[in-house]
């Protein structure tokens, strides 16, 4: 019946939809809010995580000395990538598994479940086979192919917003994972795209209560992306907190200037840590379990 032409009915002006398009991400299905363990790292429903480390998995030694500042100031959550997506094909695209590696052997010394990207569909069962949580960018947001066949595996799965997507066509995104059996799914607003050139993006604080609002999942920001300069990111990230978000994302690196990919969005540790003292005063007000 949703397919049929009512336009072309003799005294129908015009066709409204009444369902929204997404069925399974929506509250309408599921009212209360949905609790995602990751790695052992609760998200949703009041408990609030912190996600930080390097943007790129660079060399063991620069990702460890990461985690370990993140891990000490209260990170719950370890980033890195291991497949980096770069404008240019000549910058710096990943170490891959290698750097796959490295973060599992720096989950096992700081205890820390880690996130990852994935860009292509071959590469799903080697990300899953290593990440606690798979990160789906803001290029492959509406890459189909791969969320579906995120959607046919078990780990848990972080959803960016595309940079010129409206939530409408977020949510439908998330429902393309959700449909096929996969219902971990966390999303992750980064920031869109506008005639603003002050910032990398914008970033759609609003989308936060909007989205809360329409689905049951879970979501976080990130503010180093979404501003994309490190004097942002501590002001961006307090006002996800008092927006309602379930969590942050942020980079951090020892060595900024000499950083491979983004080190001018990438915060140093101890900004971080100061950060995150910031992050508890503002979570407390909340009633946020950190």
């Amino acid at each position: 019946i949703q397919q049929l032409p009512w336009e072309a009915f003799a005294g129908v002006e015009r066709a409204v939809p009444v369902l929204k398009p997404y069925k399974f991400v929506s509250r309408d299905f599921h009212p209360d809010d949905t609790v995602i363990d990751v790695g052992g790292v609760p998200m949703g429903g009041g408990h609030f995580a912190a996600i930080a480390g390097p943007c790129a998995v660079e060399s063991r030694d620069q990702l460890f000395t990461a985690a370990e500042a993140v891990h000490k100031a209260g990170a719950k959550i370890l980033r890195g990538d291991a497949f980096k997506p770069r404008t240019s094909p000549y910058s710096f695209q990943g170490l891959e598994e290698e750097g796959l590696q490295y973060l599992s052997e720096a989950r096992e010394e700081f205890g820390m479940p880690f996130v990852a990207e994935v860009l292509d569909p071959r590469d799903v069962d080697l990300v899953a086979s290593y990440a606690d949580l798979i990160r789906v960018g803001t290029r492959n947001m509406a890459n189909f192919t791969l969320l579906s066949e995120l959607g046919r595996q078990p780990k848990p799965v972080l959803l960016k917003r595309g940079f010129t997507a409206t939530i409408e066509e977020w949510l439908n995104a998330a429902e393309y994972i959700y449909k096929e059996g996969n219902h971990r799914v966390i999303l992750c607003e980064r920031g869109i795209r506008t005639f603003e050139t002050a910032t990398r993006n914008t970033l759609d604080i609003s989308a936060v209560p909007v989205v809360k609002g329409l689905s049951h999942l879970p979501i976080i920001v990130d503010p180093s992306h979404s501003g994309g300069h490190r004097e942002l990111v501590a002001p961006l990230t307090r006002t996800a907190v008092v927006a309602g978000a379930d969590g942050f994302m942020v980079d951090v690196h020892h060595a900024p200037e000499t950083a491979l990919v983004d080190g001018a969005q990438a915060i140093l540790p101890d900004e971080f840590s100061a950060l995150m003292d910031q992050v508890r005063a503002l979570a407390s007000v909340m009633n946020l379990q950190l």
